[in-house]
């Protein structure tokens, strides 16, 4: 007997993982789309309240087991969920607020190599010249990115606000994403959960102040359609696909499909929103791209004199 399509695509990791790339990338669209018109802060905020919500139910048998293990590494679950949710998230929209869905997509391929020098300088990876030469490509390539491939701009460093906010962003994930080494052995739905509930908790205040300022969540239709984008795709559709992929075809065939983001936000930026395509886009994505290939790529073993 054929089986269901649902099992059919739940058994297959490209559509998935492509999945997961797909709503990634529209959330940086709907995050250009709402600019100005949907509060930042607040937008964060549901992002990881609705899921937390929503999660509950499903997942608490499994926090209830793994509470002494989430007790035990409080500290390194609050540092998680302060870096790659509070923090990652109000970002990435702010971010949105002064720069291009497409801008944000490329530069996002610079967290593998920006994840591989954090590991250097946190825990003191070992990391060989050929990983320093993948770092410095790839820097050359956002350079490009953010200076729009003119010289004058990079002389004088009139740089985007908001490229220099995504970038900040993309080395504040991969810290995030160099600490997850140390994070308790609980199973992936009692740690979404809680990096859902901890980001909610922390981002709410600022999102208290946002309100009180004036820039408040209006009744609209883009609100509705925005609130009930972000708590569903990005979050935790394209990591459940996510997840599933990696388990179904390992991390280090999945990575790749994360380039797909660009090339998404890409045709998306274009259809949706007019961004246009510049040649110093494809410039900056191919130096990112090398330097990435390039930085992953393991050192060497040490020898027997050497240092561990």
């Amino acid at each position: 007997m054929a089986r269901p399509m649902w099992q059919r695509l739940a058994g297959n990791p490209y559509l998935l993982l492509a999945f997961a790339s797909l709503a990634w990338s529209g959330n940086h669209i709907l995050g250009r789309a709402i600019e100005g018109k949907v509060p930042p802060i607040g937008i964060s905020t549901v992002r990881w309240l609705i899921p937390a919500i929503l999660l509950w139910p499903f997942v608490r048998h499994h926090v209830t087991r793994d509470w002494p293990a989430i007790k035990a590494r409080w500290g390194i679950m609050l540092w998680l969920g302060i870096t790659g949710g509070a923090l990652f998230s109000a970002l990435q929209y702010v971010g949105l607020q002064f720069t291009t869905a497409l801008n944000v997509s490329v530069l996002n391929s610079l967290v593998p190599v920006l994840i591989v020098a954090a590991g250097a300088l946190i825990f003191r990876d070992r990391i060989a010249l050929v990983q320093v030469i993948g770092i410095a490509t790839s820097l050359a390539g956002v350079l490009v990115i953010v200076a729009r491939a003119r010289l004058d701009v990079l002389l004088r460093l009139e740089f985007s606000t908001g490229d220099l906010i995504i970038i900040l962003n993309m080395a504040v994930f991969s810290i995030y994403a160099a600490y997850l080494r140390l994070r308790p052995h609980i199973h992936w739905l009692s740690f979404m959960f809680m990096l859902a509930a901890m980001s909610a908790v922390m981002t709410f205040p600022f999102f208290v102040w946002e309100s009180l300022s004036g820039f408040t969540f209006q009744p609209t239709l883009l609100t509705a359609l925005a609130i009930l984008y972000v708590s569903t795709f990005p979050s935790i559709l394209a990591f459940a696909a996510w997840n599933r992929g990696v388990e179904l075809l390992g991390a280090n065939r999945a990575g790749p499909f994360l380039h797909l983001i660009p090339i998404y936000t890409a045709v998306l930026g274009t259809v949706l929103l007019g961004e246009a395509l510049a040649p110093y886009h494809v410039v900056g994505f191919v130096l990112i791209l090398t330097g990435v290939w390039l930085a992953s790529r393991r050192p060497a073993p040490a020898g027997p004199g050497s240092s561990p």
